[in-house]
């Protein structure tokens, strides 16, 4: 695969691409490219959409970029392990670090959930998926990857397919060897949901009905407390690394597989 260019500034358009394609460019990319960037008529930029791969293309525009046209593909698309992460939403900053950091770290999708000592009362979902974009351009990211409304916890583990490996953080959990515990399950082959609770923990009732949850992996993530977005870079860094991409899974194997065609 071709190597990744980092120089080069990256941006999400919501057009298809092709090689001489134009597309026209909304008003806040135009200002990141002329006012931000500095960047005129002529200058390269890097174009992805989450489908097509990434291209090279040229910005177009007289007095301020207004378009670009696709020159020529640099990386063929790829698709994400199927990963998701599933949590209990953090109030402003916190939440935008959490989502940002688990893009960075390969989820194709996050699933906000409501629990009895879940932090957020409202979640902009739109911000999310912003923060999902910023990320996939600032860490050379090929997909985007899908962000759902929050629902009450009890209601998404009814609607949850029952096929797939439910991965339970519990600071309650008895204290094993979280690689261990990840290599017994590495036969899921149906996908993987990652759950993080609020700050205050799940309630009793909560546990329990996690605990009757098929395909359930309880997991300990180490000795100390940790703050829910600290946990969420844990946790996605141990199953990336034992059961998803990092350990070079090719993509038709173990939880690598597309979410929907």
């Amino acid at each position: 695969m071709p190597s990744h260019d980092f120089r080069a500034p990256r941006l999400f358009v919501d057009a298809p691409l092709a090689q001489d394609a134009r597309v026209a460019l909304d008003r806040d990319q135009s200002n990141y490219l002329g006012n931000v960037l500095r960047l005129a008529a002529g200058a390269e930029v890097l174009a992805f959409n989450g489908r097509d791969g990434e291209w090279q293309a040229a910005i177009e525009g007289r007095k301020r970029p207004d378009g670009l046209v696709i020159l020529q593909q640099t990386r063929p698309q790829d698709r994400l392990a199927d990963l998701a992460y599933v949590f209990a939403p953090l109030k402003h900053a916190r939440l935008d670090y959490m989502v940002q950091k688990a893009i960075e770290m390969g989820a194709a999708a996050l699933h906000p959930v409501l629990t009895r000592f879940t932090q957020a009362s409202r979640v902009n979902t739109e911000r999310m998926r912003a923060n999902v974009v910023e990320a996939a351009e600032q860490c050379g990211i090929l997909s985007i990857a899908t962000v759902t409304e929050p629902v009450p916890l009890e209601r998404y583990l009814g609607q949850r397919p029952a096929d797939r490996l439910l991965i339970f953080c519990d600071e309650a959990a008895e204290l094993e060897n979280p690689i261990q515990s990840l290599q017994a399950a590495r036969a899921a082959g149906h996908g993987i949901d990652v759950l993080i609770g609020p700050e205050g923990g799940f309630a009793e009732e909560e546990r329990a009905l996690l605990l009757r949850q098929p395909k359930i992996l309880r997991l300990a993530l180490g000795p100390r407390i940790m703050r829910a977005d600290t946990a969420a870079v844990a946790a996605l860094a141990l199953v990336q690394a034992v059961l998803g991409d990092w350990g070079g899974n090719p993509p038709d194997a173990g939880i690598a597989r597309p979410l929907s065609d």
